[in-house]
C-alpha cells in the first residue's frame, strides 16, 4: 500500500465526465412499437426448460417476450442476426452507451462493424426496481455468463449445466452443427431480471435475489431478423450461487408476436453503422 500524497483529496474530488454522451443516439419511436405491439398476434412460443437453453427466431417488426413462470428465475440472452452471425449483441458497448443495466427505451446493439440496435426494449415490468440501497439493479450488461471454465478454475469442477454450456448446447442443436463449432458464437449476455451491481469497498462483481416473480417479463421489438438463445440459469433467482444443481430453478417463457399488417410503414429497420471502415488508410 503506498502512502497516499498531499494532494489526494483533490485529485479524488475531480467529477467524472460521461465517457459516451448518448443525447445523439437515433431515439425509438415508443409511440409507434405500442401501437404496433396493440394489434399484435402470437406467432410462436418456446418454453425453456430450468437449467436449460431454448432458440427462438424473430423477424424485424415483431416483438419477443420473456417471461418468468412458475418460480423466481434469471436468463442469459444471446441475440444474433438470424442471417449473419457474425453480428451479435454486444454487451460492452450496450453498457458504455446506456449502462450497467437497461430498461425500456433502451436497446441491445450489435457488434463491429454493424454497430446498430438489434432490438429495443419496449417492457419491462421491474422498470420500478431501480437501484437499491447496495447498488444493485436488474438486467444487467455487466455479467459474462456462468461457465464451465470459471468453474473449473475456481472449484475444480466440471459442469454443464452452466449458461454458455447450455447456449452452447441450444445453438448446436438450432444450427446442425457440432458443439466445437456452435462455441466461438457463444458471447457475452443481458442477464435478464438478474440482480447485480458492484460493491463499493472492493468494486467486485456481486449478485442477490431477483425481484422476478411469475409473470414478470421483459419485451422487446425486433429491430433486425433475430436468431435469440435463452438459458434458464443454474442460479435460479441467483440467491446465493449458480454453477450448481442446489437453487431452485423454474422455465422461463419467449413468445414472439406479429403486428397487424400496415402497423409498421413509417419504421425501416436499421442500416449497418455508417463509418467507411478505411480505419485512416
Amino acid at each position: 500500500m503506498t502512502n497516499a500524497p498531499a494532494d489526494a483529496a483533490a485529485r479524488r474530488a475531480v467529477p467524472p465526465v460521461i465517457c459516451y454522451p448518448n443525447d445523439t443516439l437515433p431515439v425509438p419511436d415508443l409511440a409507434l412499437y405500442a401501437a404496433a405491439r396493440a394489434s399484435t398476434t402470437k406467432v410462436s412460443e418456446v418454453l425453456v426448460p430450468a437449467r436449460e437453453a431454448a432458440c427462438f427466431r424473430a423477424e424485424a417488426g415483431q416483438f419477443f417476450r420473456i417471461t418468468s413462470v412458475d418460480g423466481p428465475q434469471v436468463g442469459d440472452l444471446n441475440l444474433w442476426n438470424a442471417h449473419d452471425l457474425t453480428e451479435r449483441f454486444y454487451s460492452g458497448k450496450t453498457r458504455a452507451l446506456h449502462g450497467t443495466h437497461v430498461t425500456t427505451g433502451e436497446r441491445l446493439w450489435s457488434s463491429f462493424p454493424h454497430l446498430r440496435p438489434m432490438a429495443t426494449i419496449t417492457g419491462d415490468s421491474l422498470g420500478w426496481y431501480g437501484i437499491d440501497a447496495f447498488g444493485g439493479s436488474v438486467h444487467d450488461v455487466i455479467g459474462t455468463r456462468c461457465d464451465p471454465y470459471t468453474g473449473n478454475l475456481l472449484s475444480g469442477v466440471q459442469y454443464h449445466h452452466c449458461c454458455h454450456s447450455n447456449l452452447t448446447r441450444a445453438l448446436a442443436d438450432e444450427l446442425g452443427v457440432a458443439l466445437a463449432e456452435a462455441e466461438p458464437h457463444i458471447h457475452d449476455v443481458l442477464n435478464v431480471f438478474m440482480c447485480t451491481g458492484f460493491t463499493r469497498d472492493t468494486g467486485q462483481y456481486f449478485m442477490k435475489a431477483s425481484p422476478v416473480r411469475p409473470g414478470d417479463y421483459l419485451e422487446f421489438f425486433a429491430e433486425i431478423d433475430i436468431l435469440g438463445c435463452l438459458s434458464a440459469c443454474p442460479g435460479g433467482d441467483c440467491s446465493s450461487e449458480h454453477t450448481s444443481d442446489t437453487a431452485a430453478c423454474y422455465p422461463m417463457l419467449v413468445e414472439v408476436f406479429a403486428p397487424a399488417p400496415g402497423t409498421l410503414n413509417s419504421w425501416q429497420s436499421p442500416a449497418r453503422n455508417g463509418y467507411n471502415g478505411s480505419h485512416g488508410r
